[in-house]
């Protein structure tokens, strides 16, 4: 029986996760067909992906480009902006799938919109559910939706989970895999000299700079921990990470009998993108596999929170829970910001993101209105302690 293609909008279409998300499409056309995109500000990137894929609906999140964007799209092409217009087409009536790869918190209103209009949805942007994990797992479960995760490390998670059938009753630990960035074996005397080029020379993965900075921080992998937390439903504590310079074993699982099933693959987004758009089949794809015997080897390390403390940052964040993973996220993107502009040095971005958390005063039940004010309250404590 042939399958029915799946009807995909995506927001954050000409960043790196939108583009690999692309390239999908081109790899699986019969399996994949792109109806939706939407961009931050590249309107010739977005319009030429908009032309290629004949795609009729395209949202710019800077309105004031709007109108130029029209001039480069075909008579016909619907353009749309600003967060009404995200919103709105993450809403398509004609959506299967809405894939959420806007960097920060901008995608959590069309995320919700999706979920509301009753479509699965594919979640790159980690804010997402670090911000509002709680809220957007029991909106999918009302919907009756699936949420499915597009980072390759909760992309693995989900792999190694498929045909368990306790729930997480069954497992012990949620083993997340870290690169451990461009500074994994310096000590924290040598990164007060870091420059944001260096920041930027990610080892393995060609990421967008805010991503990038945050696996040199580790707040990457922090943020996952949470994120994780939501996604598989397990407590703060039975969440670990470990340091796999190879980025080979994408993330594992043990079981309470002592079994660990990991999953492997190389390097490319591709990879966990194709299987949340394909789910629950595999199809053949032009990626390149595993070559073993050229492998030679598989590091592990257990990852340094005394020079790298997002980590430990982060687990605080979980196990207080309420709005304070809310405030995390927008501290670090606060910090993150301060030190891509060169207003602080790299340590310091730790350090501003505890002490906004040390300020805030937890609501331990939030709605969507406590964690929207909690976001924004960190940036501006954020702010004023960047101009003290």
């Amino acid at each position: 029986m042939e399958k029915k293609r799946k009807r995909v909008v995506i927001l954050g279409s000409t960043g790196s996760i939108g583009t690999s998300a692309l390239k999908v499409a081109r790899q699986i056309p019969d399996r994949m067909e792109v109806i939706g995109l939407a961009a931050g500000g590249r309107i010739e990137e977005l319009a030429a992906q908009a032309r290629e894929f004949g795609v009729p609906e395209v949202v710019i999140g800077e309105e004031s480009k709007a109108e130029a964007l029209r001039g480069l799209l075909p008579a016909g092409t619907t353009v749309a902006a600003g967060d009404a217009g995200l919103e709105e087409l993450a809403a398509h009536p004609d959506a299967d799938m809405v894939l959420v790869a806007i960097v920060g918190t901008a995608g959590l209103g069309p995320a919700l919109a999706a979920i509301r209009a009753g479509k699965d949805l594919a979640v790159a942007s980690k804010e997402i559910l670090v911000m509002a994990g709680e809220i957007v797992m029991a909106a999918a479960r009302e919907a009756g939706v699936r949420v499915l995760p597009v980072d390759s490390e909760h992309n693995a998670i989900f792999q190694c989970l498929e045909g368990h059938g306790e729930g997480s009753a069954g497992v012990r630990r949620l083993i997340l895999t870290a690169s451990g960035g461009p500074f994994r074996g310096r000590e924290a005397a040598d990164l007060a000299d870091v420059t944001l080029e260096q920041a930027l020379n990610h080892p393995t993965w060609e990421m967008g700079p805010k991503i990038t900075i945050d696996s040199a921080t580790l707040f990457n992998k922090g943020l996952e921990m949470i994120e994780a937390r939501w996604l598989f439903d397990v407590e703060m504590g039975r969440v670990e990470v470990i340091v796999h310079p190879q980025s080979i074993v994408h993330s594992m699982v043990e079981f309470i009998d002592g079994s660990v099933l990991a999953q492997l693959s190389t390097t490319d987004m591709c990879f966990p993108i194709q299987y949340a758009v394909t789910w629950p089949d595999r199809v053949e794809t032009g990626l390149a596999p595993l070559d073993f015997a050229s492998l030679a080897k598989l590091d592990f390390e257990a990852p340094r929170e005394d020079v790298f403390p997002a980590l430990r940052l982060a687990r605080e964040a979980g196990e207080t829970c309420g709005t304070m993973p809310a405030v995390l996220n927008a501290a670090n993107e606060a910090a993150v910001q301060a030190f891509m502009d060169g207003r602080i040095p790299f340590p310091r971005i730790w350090g501003l993101v505890e002490e906004v958390m040390t300020r805030h005063d937890v609501v331990s039940s939030p709605g969507l209105g406590d964690l929207l004010e909690a976001d924004a309250a960190s940036r501006r404590v954020a702010a004023e302690i960047l101009s003290t």
